[in-house]
Parts: C-alpha cells; sequence; structure tokens
C-alpha cells in the first residue's frame, strides 16, 4: 500500500515536469525539483520529520536557484507540488523550516510566482 502511494506521488511530480518543463531562461527545471525533493516524499504525505537527504535536496535547490528566473522557475514547480492532491500542503509549505531554510515565497498553491526576485 505505502509502495503504491509513493508511485503514485512520484508519478504526479513527474507529470509536473512534462507540463512545466519549458520555463525560459531558467536553469532550474521541474525534473531537477523533482529529483532534489524525492527524499521528501514521505514528510510531503504524513509529516513525519524529514530525513537528512531531504533537507540536503532542499538546501541544493535553494543555492541552485541563484537568479531571479531560476527562483520563478522552481516556485513555479513547488506551486504546482502543492497543489498535487498526493502532498499534503500544510506539510508542504513547512518544508523549509523543518528543514532550517528560509525561501523567497510560501510552498502554496496560490503564491504568485511572477513577483518572486
Amino acid at each position: 500500500m505505502a509502495g503504491s502511494m509513493v508511485v503514485k506521488v512520484a508519478a504526479t511530480l513527474l507529470a509536473m515536469v512534462v507540463v512545466l518543463a519549458p520555463q525560459a531562461e531558467a536553469a532550474i527545471t521541474c525534473g531537477l525539483v523533482v529529483q532534489k525533493l524525492t527524499p521528501c516524499l514521505g514528510f510531503l504525505r504524513t509529516g513525519a520529520g524529514p530525513p537528512p537527504p531531504c533537507c540536503n535536496g532542499v538546501r541544493s535547490l535553494l543555492s541552485l536557484a541563484s537568479t531571479p528566473a531560476d527562483r520563478r522557475a522552481a516556485c513555479g514547480c513547488l506551486k504546482q507540488a502543492a497543489s498535487s492532491t498526493a502532498v499534503n500542503q500544510r506539510f508542504a509549505s513547512q518544508l523549509p523550516g523543518k528543514c532550517g531554510v528560509s525561501i523567497p515565497y510560501p510552498i502554496s498553491p496560490s503564491v504568485d510566482c511572477s513577483k518572486v526576485n
């Protein structure tokens, strides 16, 4: 049962890659976001403390998003992930804080990524 949920979450995240892949000049892609945050799937579903590989991925993603275009692209990918029924929105919004990092926008389905700098 847990295995099928992981497959559903991974499939949802991969579908986001296909939908959001054409990010103009940004070096961050939804595929990269999925790759970095795959270790976070358990936390995003259940809220059970994020494991170190998850927080390492969050920190890595934050450091890779060095330009406004990268931050907007990452925001769009995270916004789509937060909208997924396979991800608990509350846990998604808590992820940066649980990993001890701050990002310049909330992880929320209602965030306006066009305003991210």
